[in-house]
């Protein structure tokens, strides 16, 4: 029993670095802005042993297409693989402020915030301030500014937004900034 547990032990290791192999060759395809050769390396990386990772950025190569509905079904796969991994809540918020649905957007994003595996964890902070300064809440979206500037001080935009949102309290103009993703 043991020689069979060794096996599929090594079998389950060399798909996994298959998979990685591949994510990754898609991920370089993506960045060069070749969405549809990249598709079909997620796609093949998750039939090879699918990762919550790869779900997410194929649903992140969808809605550089437009795809929105798509990339919402990949974060939603996401989840189910990896509940832990915070990047495809995010994502589902940002793609759900793309289609103007704010207040569908607010549970995911909070949700991403309590993820125990994300990175950046500004992201959704900077996310919700928009919707709050959306929707005219600038109390609540100063203090979602303040938390991701806390997080992540060199963060040029946020501190920017921060910066013009503590102004607008003096009577000066508000400016906003575009949503944070990056599966």
């Amino acid at each position: 029993m043991d020689e069979m547990d060794e096996e599929e032990r090594f079998e389950e290791d060399e798909r996994v670095v298959r998979a990685h192999e591949l994510f990754q060759r898609a991920y370089d395809l993506q960045q060069a802005g070749k969405f549809a050769a990249a598709i079909g390396l997620y796609k093949e990386s998750i039939e090879t042993y699918p990762t919550a990772e790869a779900h997410t950025f194929l649903g992140w190569t969808y809605s550089f297409q437009g795809r929105l509905d798509e990339a919402i079904g990949e974060c939603h796969r996401a989840i189910e693989v990896d509940p832990d991994f915070g990047n495809p809540y995010n994502d589902i918020g940002v793609y759900l402020m793309q289609k103007g649905q704010l207040d569908e957007a607010v549970p995911w994003l909070e949700k991403a915030k309590e993820a125990p595996r994300y990175e950046p964890r500004q992201f959704p902070y900077l996310n919700l301030g928009r919707i709050r300064m959306a929707k005219g809440q600038w109390l609540e979206a100063l203090k979602e500014f303040e938390q991701a500037v806390e997080i992540m001080p060199d963060d040029a935009g946020a501190r920017r937004t921060l910066a013009a949102l503590r102004a607008r309290f003096n009577g000066h103009n508000v400016v906003s900034i575009a949503p944070a993703s990056g599966a």
